[in-house]
């Protein structure tokens, strides 16, 4: 059997154990992988309630032999994530990582969380525990496969080859049915992760999200090159938008990594905080997680600042904190706010200024987040994602089975309607 889950609220049901101390469990408790395992002693899984536990090199060295890493996945990230405590019991994130290992090499692992809401996922599933509540069934606490409260694509199935992958599936699985979860997700995979969950007989589901991408070969030399791509309205918008800022006084300062000093991130965090409390929502990540990124991930932050006004006149209005992937030239948007409003603020924060920056330091994608059918007249292109799920009850797995197989298909047109709306002028 896989190795007791901890409580929704921390501990396991035998007593809280010291992180990573999990005896785990033999591979011969599941069924065989469809390809062989390397040669060697029976992989051993295990569940760990603190990524503290997980030996952070060869958690980022299995990362990065991925097909689709991304930043969000690296052990430092997931960890300030837990020393934050922004996705911990508390506040509904209970770490339950899995990982598999043979003679003491990390062959697999996959972060994981006992969820008991479905905040924070940008993969919507209300419904589907609405019905289990409607039916006497308790949907929460569930099993969740993400980064918390990112919304990015990736390899989410860390393993080194496809036969610890098939193996990682089964474990998540088999952990689900042993801890008498409802559920498992798993989201905004890969495709190699796809492939995966697909051989597992998992149910997957489509979404849509945005994203902007240099073209192959000839990158535009400059933002006003992109601009002179674009429909003759969808730039004149821009143009527009751009104008109404400038005419606001508003100019903007660019600060990487470690220029973003302790008294920048505190400003953002301000703004950050504003956002939500304009939603009347709580924020998902605390201040010490910012503190956690500026300690062991500068590199990967960048800060645009809104000033507005001249001379002794001139004060910060407003900030837009953007993720790079320096190493695969892919910038990611994150996270924005302002102490004053300005029209068209938001768009010149979190696409203008991004893409402008995103060209002249050549990069080759700005992923826009979550949703945001908005984003396409600027330049933004519809990406469909993915996200696999399993259900104990088969009656409801059978009835989300259809609900996905009509949902998939609208998506589709969806897609094919969005493409026929392309901002860029055609080719030729």
């Amino acid at each position: 059997m896989v190795a007791a889950a901890p409580r929704p609220h921390g501990g396991s049901p035998r007593g809280r154990r010291p992180a990573g101390d999990d005896p785990g469990v033999k591979a011969h408790d599941l069924p065989p992988a469809p390809t062989p395992l390397p040669p060697g002693s029976e992989p051993v899984i295990r569940v760990h309630d603190d990524p503290a536990g997980i030996d952070a090199a060869a958690w980022n060295a299995l990362l990065a032999a991925q097909p689709s890493p991304t930043p969000f996945l690296r052990h430092e990230y997931l960890l300030a994530m837990q020393r934050s405590r922004s996705a911990v019991a508390s506040t509904g994130w209970s770490a339950a990582f899995v990982t598999v290992e043979q003679d003491g090499r990390l062959l697999a692992a996959c972060p994981l969380y006992l969820k008991t809401h479905s905040y924070g996922e940008y993969v919507f599933d209300w419904a589907w525990a609405d019905a289990y509540e409607r039916h006497g069934l308790a949907y929460y606490p569930k099993l969740l496969g993400a980064v918390p409260f990112t919304p990015v694509p990736g390899t989410r199935l860390l393993a080194v080859d496809e036969a610890a992958r098939d193996l990682l599936v089964q474990a998540i699985a088999a952990f689900a049915r042993q801890a008498k979860l409802s559920s498992a997700h798993l989201l905004f995979f890969d495709e190699t992760d796809r492939a995966a969950f697909e051989r597992a007989g998992w149910l997957l589901r489509e979404g849509v999200q945005f994203h902007w991408t240099a073209p192959q070969g000839q990158p535009w030399p400059s933002f006003e090159a992109f601009l002179a791509s674009l429909q003759r309205e969808k730039r004149k918008k821009i143009q527009q938008e751009r104008r109404k800022v400038a005419e606001a006084g508003v100019s903007f300062t660019v600060h990487h990594g470690e220029q973003i000093d302790d008294d920048l991130w505190d400003f953002f965090h301000r703004c950050y905080t504003l956002t939500y409390r304009a939603h009347h929502s709580r924020p998902y990540l605390q201040r010490a997680f910012f503190t956690e990124m500026a300690r062991h991930m500068p590199q990967h932050w960048l800060l645009f600042v809104a000033w507005q006004g001249e001379g002794a006149q001139r004060q910060r209005i407003g900030a837009s904190l953007i993720a790079l992937d320096p190493q695969r030239q892919v910038a990611y948007g994150r996270y924005w706010g302002a102490t004053a409003y300005v029209p068209c603020l938001h768009f010149e924060a979190c696409y203008y200024q991004p893409l402008a920056w995103c060209i002249a330091n050549g990069y080759q994608r700005f992923e826009g987040g979550a949703q945001g059918e908005h984003k396409m007249a600027r330049g933004l292109l519809p990406v469909k994602t993915a996200s696999a799920h399993w259900l104990a009850d088969r009656r409801f797995a059978s009835a989300v089975a259809d609900f996905l197989e009509q949902e998939g298909a609208g998506i589709g047109a969806y897609v094919d309607e969005l493409k026929e709306r392309n901002p860029f002028k055609p080719p030729g």
